[in-house]
């Protein structure tokens, strides 16, 4: 059977939609994208660069930018790639143009919306509850899936022939897509492992050595896998690419915007500072405080979360938040 999905709308040019778009070319499909900004539109177009967002990678000629929503109705699928925060603004846009078209919306955004604690699936599913909707998570740094690197990621969707469908239209041999039904799971990985790697950071910038970054990664992962279970995911998800295998790549990397950030604040720099020289969202920052909520929401311990929450958002001292880490009772390894 022909696969219907040829034509992929990518809403959001950041780096990470401008990758997704580029390796959706590079497996055979088309792709536009979109921007809000004019001059990233422009440059995608005539330059074939996204200067903002991927200075310095040559894009294929066959990707066309625009930033009119209403040129994405005609699609047969949509990526929304856009800040976390963002999400349900753009969403309601997109919700004018559409109407009641029925159109999967594939989320790669990785976050929980502050305001509600929502899940973005599920913000989604209020503004559009007539469309389907997949998770793309996994590690992936978008400079090395934008230059044809090798990459796997989960895609998650409740509809198995569906997302059969958009495996087979998505996917090539550096771009690897393994399908599950667990929704909650991918997100809760792709949006607390951000959390984590700001702590991660802050260990690497206060020079604690990588005893203690595996240590923060693997007890981080307990946490993470706590409340992804509490809100009805599945531990082997959390275990899979969309949990461990994005946690390990985002804490291991100052490439990471999450753990880049949490080394300057390790170094003393303000918060304040180094969101202000930054183009791009560091979406821990946002996550950190939603998570922290929904765990206590579920009565699930995090205290890692609470402790980047602290620093983030509280103004809480780096070296007494980290002694009160150290200082926890001992317990029984997985509790």
């Amino acid at each position: 059977m022909e696969n219907k999905f040829k034509n992929f709308g990518i809403i959001g040019a950041g780096a990470w939609g401008t990758a997704i778009a580029t390796a959706l070319i590079r497996t055979g499909r088309d792709a536009t994208l979109w921007a809000y900004e004019a001059d990233i539109v422009s440059a995608v177009n005539t330059q074939h660069e996204n200067k903002t967002y991927l200075p310095g990678v040559k894009l294929d000629t066959a990707l066309k930018a625009t930033n009119n929503l209403q040129d994405l109705v005609a699609c047969d699928a949509l990526v929304i790639a856009t800040p976390a925060q963002h999400t349900r603004a753009i969403v309601k846009q997109l919700k004018a143009v559409l109407g009641d078209k029925r159109i999967p919306l594939i989320i790669a955004a990785k976050g929980i919306e502050q305001t509600s604690m929502a899940l973005l699936s599920d913000v989604i599913a209020q503004e559009l509850p007539q469309a389907p909707i997949a998770i793309l998570s996994g590690p992936s740094f978008a400079i090395e899936v934008a230059k044809g690197l090798p990459a796997a990621l989960t895609l998650a969707i409740k509809d198995k022939d569906l997302g059969e469908q958009l495996l087979q239209a998505m996917a090539n041999p550096t771009f690897r897509l393994y399908l599950t039904d667990d929704v909650i799971g991918a997100q809760i990985g792709g949006a607390v492992k951000n959390v984590l790697a700001v702590a991660c950071g802050v260990i690497a910038g206060r020079n604690m050595g990588d005893n203690a970054r595996a240590a923060l990664i693997t007890r981080g992962l307990t946490e993470l896998t706590r409340l992804g279970i509490a809100l009805g995911g599945k531990a082997e998800t959390l275990m899979g690419l969309s949990g461990m295998g994005d946690l390990v790549l985002t804490c291991s990397s100052p490439q990471s915007r999450n753990m880049s950030l949490g080394m300057a604040l390790g170094q003393g720099k303000k918060l304040s500072d180094i969101l202000g020289a930054r183009a791009s969202v560091t979406e821990g920052v946002y996550t950190a405080a939603a998570a922290l909520k929904l765990a206590q929401k579920h009565n699930v311990d995090m205290p890692i979360v609470a402790s980047v929450d602290a620093v983030l958002n509280r103004g809480a001292d780096i070296d007494v938040m980290i002694a009160g880490l150290l200082a926890r009772p001992l317990k029984t390894e997985g509790v």
